[in-house]
């Protein structure tokens, strides 16, 4: 067997019908990351009939003088559970690479060793941890399991499972932040690129990247009708006509109240009126909120998403939502309407990452809550690893502290 490069129509064949199949290993992957500086190879291990029997997307970029790293995002598509094969593809890697000065190929294999359980966060390991110990025993250097966001990719994702999620059974404090951003007069919008630059002011915030970056995601993918671009504006005329009429709702019920009081003066019945003139007075807020932005004629954007996708899936690369319409609660209802949009054509959303430190007084348990409220099936992934190449340039990169400043995340993937 042996290595060589592959086309892109030959590639393309074989990833889409790969198990492992995804969009990281993708061409319009490969061309979004040669618009941020990299290098790229498309390979395969070839057999003796000439079949293609494991191939890669190899990013490829500077590190050191003369000398390259290598990067398979969402690792190789090969069958990792064949030792000989992983044996074979790894000895003609590490030979063919060698010619090129690649120090090493970080890698992060699209394999999930583990579901956890949403409620207990109990872990339920399958038969694909043992791959570890075959990556291990052919030269593969794993590095530290990361709890939070320390490595290129997230080791736990949160998938919704499209086909059998019922939005009518969330929680009841999910399924009231929904109605919350209906009352207040949300809409879920689908855009094309010209509204990108909307998506980047709502980002910008959260993530270092340029509007020239969100720009050549969407062009790239766009090419194969492979990303969607949402988001959530005010419409401000509904959410007057909403408010309106919760508010004359609540009106009459502090009418009833007072009447109340009136024949029978109860804690009970003090408590109530008391947290009805707050909820009137919330309203009250709301319509004056919505008489202003009808006035200034404001067209308000508040919450975007990008979702990517592929084969089954379609996944939320990018999200955001402007903290300062929290209480309109942006975030909840664009996660409802994306359930929804894809829903009828594809079997999974993905929420993206995920902390494994399922504790309250984590920094990130916000996230976990927020993800973990649409009730999602986690998954852990087996991790990441370096196949050293030339071990000798690999320890003087480690030891001068060269490995560490350029994988500060902030150099390969700028997603999640």
């Amino acid at each position: 067997m042996h290595i060589e490069e592959l086309g892109t129509r030959e590639f393309n064949h074989f990833q889409q019908n790969h198990p492992l199949s995804n969009f990281y290993q993708t061409v319009n992957y490969a061309l979004l990351m040669a618009e941020c500086g990299y290098d790229y190879d498309l390979i395969g291990l070839i057999d003796e009939n000439n079949v293609l029997q494991a191939a890669s997307l190899i990013l490829l970029k500077p590190i050191g003088i003369k000398c390259f790293y290598g990067y398979a995002p969402r690792g190789f598509l090969i069958d990792y559970q064949n030792a000989s094969l992983v044996q074979t593809f790894t000895e003609e890697l590490k030979k063919y690479y060698y010619e090129k000065n690649v120090i090493f190929i970080k890698v992060n294999p699209n394999i999930k060793i583990a579901t956890i359980d949403n409620k207990t966060f109990t872990k339920m390991p399958n038969e694909l941890e043992s791959i570890d110990d075959i990556l291990i025993s052919n030269s593969y250097k794993k590095l530290a399991n990361n709890l939070y966001f320390e490595a290129q990719l997230p080791r736990f994702n949160a998938l919704i499972d499209l086909k059998k999620t019922i939005p009518s059974e969330f929680s009841k404090n999910t399924k009231n932040k929904i109605r919350k951003g209906i009352r207040k007069g949300l809409v879920f919008e689908k855009c094309d690129k010209d509204q990108i630059n909307i998506f980047y002011e709502l980002m910008k915030n959260k993530k270092d990247n340029s509007s020239y970056y969100y720009q050549d995601y969407y062009t790239v993918f766009a090419k194969d009708d492979a990303i969607d671009l949402f988001l959530i504006s005010i419409n401000y005329d509904n959410f007057l006509q909403n408010s309106q009429y919760f508010y004359n709702e609540e009106a009459d019920k502090n009418n009833r109240l007072n009447n109340k009081l009136a024949h029978k003066n109860t804690d009970r019945t003090i408590n109530a009126k008391m947290q009805s003139d707050k909820v009137m007075l919330s309203y009250k807020n709301d319509i004056m909120e919505a008489t202003k932005g009808i006035t200034e004629n404001k067209k308000e954007y508040i919450a975007g998403a990008l979702v990517i996708k592929h084969n089954d899936t379609a996944s939320i690369i990018f999200s955001s939502y402007q903290k300062g319409y929290k209480r309109f609660a942006p975030n909840y209802f664009l996660h409802y309407n994306l359930i929804k949009y894809y829903q009828n054509d594809f079997n999974y959303l993905d929420l993206n990452g995920i902390v494994g430190n399922f504790k309250e007084e984590n920094p990130y348990s916000g996230l976990n809550r927020f993800k973990l409220s649409f009730n999602p099936i986690i998954y852990e992934y087996i991790g990441e690893y370096d196949l050293i190449i030339d071990q000798k340039s690999y320890d003087i990169l480690l030891h001068n502290g060269v490995l560490a400043k350029t994988f500060n995340k902030n150099d390969i993937l700028k997603s999640s």
